[in-house]
């Protein structure tokens, strides 16, 4: 038992662990910078963040010590419990800023999204990597796209179009790195042009209307639904190299950012440490990548392989997304940064999924 232990020690991803937990730590940094521009600050935001933070360590450690084989075997039940919490949400959900999309219990509140996407990102691993040489067949396409449209189509009705985009995106991707022949993918374009067009006039709503349409033209709304993108912008260029210093930022500390402590707080770093944070930031999630693809491509199988590229790419969305909207050159959709964002329900399944790709690294053995 003991010297399990020490063999589990050994093949733990270190230098994974420790560039998700420095990028936790620049995250609790940049909420606290945050909490310093309330007139009576009590660090809320920051003491939550915390605990969230330690919670989600201790899974990451519990799950990297559980052969990663117990999410092939229950993965229909974890598929199956996203799909009713999503369901449930719906109509006895708490509806914050025009989505309905949280359980709320004793002021903390939980997203079942961030749970449905780890739940798809299993089930799609145990789907592809029985399938992998098929993908030549559109009968297995289709059945992962049914697979994908089953928790996609609860999330648009809350509605989440940000999470819907990002789930759509991990099945997308992971089929690209599947034998799918090239007629497929175009056909798919053509029904994905088709369902946006629809969407336009049927789904969305008028606020994700005119964060698209000020998006296209940042001027349309300055005031409004531009007025955000047009801050973080500013603030970012404030920061030159050196930055403001923590705390001293003029456009988070006046609160001239809206949701500085989640949606932008990209903006919040690069306005208060510069070039130099931006780029520790990113050399970071670099590094977080690197080890996620090395770790796939030592996998000891399929299964795993595709759970650790399905993390992999969960985590490259969320970034490109919520970086790409802080710069405004994508709309403002309500993605998190991974490890930096405050929201307790994706830093706890965030942590919780590195502990899932330590458990790979860590049980080479097969199942």
């Amino acid at each position: 038992m003991l010297s399990r232990f020490r063999e589990q020690i050994r093949r733990f991803d270190w230098w994974l662990f420790t560039a998700v937990c420095l990028l936790c730590c620049l995250g609790l940094a940049a909420i606290y910078s945050i909490e310093l521009s309330r007139d009576n600050p009590d660090f809320s935001f920051f003491d939550k963040q915390l605990t969230f933070f330690l919670i989600g360590i201790v899974l990451c450690f519990i799950f990297s010590t559980i052969h990663y084989s117990f999410l092939y075997l229950y993965s229909r039940w974890l598929y199956a419990a996203a799909f009713v919490l999503l369901v449930l949400v719906i109509f006895l959900g708490t509806t914050l800023r025009g989505t309905t999309g949280w359980f709320v219990v004793g002021g903390l509140g939980f997203q079942p999204v961030e749970l449905a996407k780890v739940a798809l990102i299993v089930a799609l691993a145990r789907f592809f990597c029985n399938r992998f040489q098929n993908f030549n067949q559109m009968k297995h396409v289709v059945a992962s796209g049914l697979l994908t449209i089953g928790l996609v189509g609860l999330v648009v009705l809350q509605p989440d179009l940000g999470s819907a985009l990002v789930l759509c995106g991990v099945w997308f991707i992971l089929l690209l790195l599947t034998k799918i022949k090239k007629s497929f993918l175009f056909l798919m374009v053509g029904i994905v042009a088709i369902a946006m067009i629809f969407s336009w006039f049927f789904v969305f709503q008028d606020y994700q209307q005119e964060r698209i349409l000020a998006f296209l033209n940042p001027q349309l709304d300055p005031l409004g639904s531009g007025y955000n993108v047009r801050q973080a912008v500013i603030a970012i260029g404030a920061g030159n190299f050196w930055g403001q210093g923590l705390g001293l930022g003029s456009q988070s500390q006046l609160k001239f950012i809206p949701e500085s402590q989640s949606d932008f707080i990209f903006a919040v770093v690069a306005e208060e440490l510069g070039f130099v944070g931006v780029f520790l930031v990113l050399a970071l999630f670099a590094i977080v990548f690197w080890r996620l693809v090395i770790g796939a491509q030592k996998a000891p199988d399929d299964f795993g392989q595709f759970l650790l590229l399905g993390i992999a790419i969960i985590f490259f969305i969320h970034i490109v997304i919520n970086i790409g909207m802080n710069l405004g050159i994508m709309p403002v959709t309500g993605i998190p940064l991974p490890f930096l964002s405050y929201g307790g329900s994706f830093l706890v399944v965030s942590l919780a999924l590195i502990g899932c790709a330590e458990s790979v690294r860590t049980h080479r053995d097969r199942f």
